[in-house]
């Protein structure tokens, strides 16, 4: 007579283990959530919301008081207004207090009434740009002079509610209608696919040629490799002023190096001319990232068996053949991992291009125009939305490399 039991996976001990391992995870989830998803949620919700830096700030009631006139037609005024041309405020309401040598000379609007020297307004609702005058005749029962500067000395107190564009249910595509029917956009990103394309393979081709080239052992290598290393490591605003003053049109080395040569007739401005700049930002690139890829294709060149190489030299193998059909199957794996990090870190690259040209003579990338949208021009829904169209790319890009190429890398 057979025993039942239970499926493997089920059963009171299956569920305390599933859920002790749900708590151990929960921390790490809880900090991806608040570092990463977070954000990029914010990003994605404010791109449908067409607002400035200005309007960050929920809209308020401002008031301003003043003693005006003299003698019999001393008044107190105040004027109010709401900080926004837009939304509007409920609830606005003043509150102040009336300094001592000061008395009404007339009855208060209906809206405001006086308990003990406290003057207390209600304004209601003030839809957006509206504006209140309040004018107070008073008498005045000391120095005006005095008294102007403690009537004006005392600050008002004023509520009021508005809704912030940023917590508002309200949505709108503006954003990405203005950017996908502006040329400029276009132009954009072609600018950064240029420098993401070429930048990337630029850097995995001199990377392998240096690992070519330091896979051996000879004297110095040590030193060699970590002279290599130097673009890598070195701060990246140090390189960059190096870079800009080298190849300065006036002062720089290589423009005199070009004249002294008589290889040019004029400076050139090499950060300053299109297609020229472009050119220059992208071989910087190459420059300062092709030791990353230098470092992972050394050390898989290093574990590859030499006797495959030694079988090919038996066979009369020439070292392009044995490079060809022997060093880049081995390589495709590890290349083709560094093709996705390479391409999403120059996708998504700065201050390289912000130090060397700001985004000028043609080297504006799609980052630079988040910069340039969201702080220059203080636009930040704009801004949000360049990033997440940024976004959009990198997912698309992704999706085709993890669909195709690394299926064919048996990644």
């Amino acid at each position: 007579m057979s025993t039942a039991h239970p499926p493997s996976g089920s059963g009171a001990l299956a569920k305390r283990e599933a859920r002790l391992a749900w708590a151990l995870l929960a921390p790490t989830m809880i900090s991806i959530s608040l570092v990463v998803v977070l954000p990029l949620l914010a990003i994605i919700w404010i791109s449908f919301k067409p607002f400035t830096l200005t309007d960050l700030r929920p809209p308020a009631p401002i008031v301003r008081e003043s003693l005006r006139g003299e003698g019999d037609n001393l008044r107190l005024e105040y004027r109010v207004r709401n900080s926004s041309q837009e939304l509007a405020i409920t609830g606005v309401t003043l509150s102040d207090t009336l300094p001592l040598g000061l008395t009404l000379k007339e009855n208060l609007p209906d809206h405001c009434y006086l308990t003990n020297r406290n003057l207390i307004c209600d304004f209601g609702d003030m839809n957006g740009g509206d504006r209140e005058k309040l004018r107070l005749p008073v008498l005045a029962t000391s120095d005006e002079s005095a008294l102007e500067e403690l009537a004006e000395g005392s600050k008002p107190v004023m509520t009021g509610a508005g809704p912030s564009v940023l917590t508002s249910f309200e949505f709108s595509s503006e954003n990405f209608s203005r950017l996908f029917d502006s040329n400029e956009f276009w132009s954009v990103l072609w600018i950064t696919l240029f420098y993401t394309i070429f930048g990337t393979l630029g850097a995995l081709v001199m990377g392998l040629f240096a690992a070519l080239l330091l896979n051996k052992s000879f004297r110095g290598q040590g030193f060699i490799r970590g002279l290599y290393l130097f673009p890598y490591v070195a701060p990246v605003i140090a390189v960059a002023f190096t870079w800009v003053t080298l190849f300065d049109p006036f002062s720089g080395s290589a423009n005199a190096l070009l004249l002294q040569m008589g290889l040019s007739q004029s400076p050139i401005n090499f950060f300053g001319e299109r297609p020229l700049a472009l050119i220059m930002v992208t071989v910087f690139e190459i420059w300062r990232y092709f030791p990353l890829s230098f470092l992972f294709i050394l050390a898989r060149m290093q574990s590859i068996d030499t006797s495959m190489y030694e079988a090919a030299d038996m066979d009369g193998a020439s070292p392009f053949q044995k490079f060809w059909l022997l060093s880049i199957p081995q390589l495709l794996g590890i290349l083709s991992v560094l093709f996705l990090l390479r391409f999403i870190w120059t996708f998504n690259k700065f201050d390289d291009i912000f130090l060397l040209t700001g985004g000028n003579a043609g080297t504006r990338t799609l980052t630079v125009n988040v910069y340039e949208q969201a702080f220059a021009i203080s636009n930040i829904g704009a801004g949000a939305a360049v990033a997440v169209v940024i976004l959009l790319c990198l997912l698309l890009f992704s999706f085709v490399f993890f669909r195709f190429i690394s299926r064919e890398e048996g990644l």
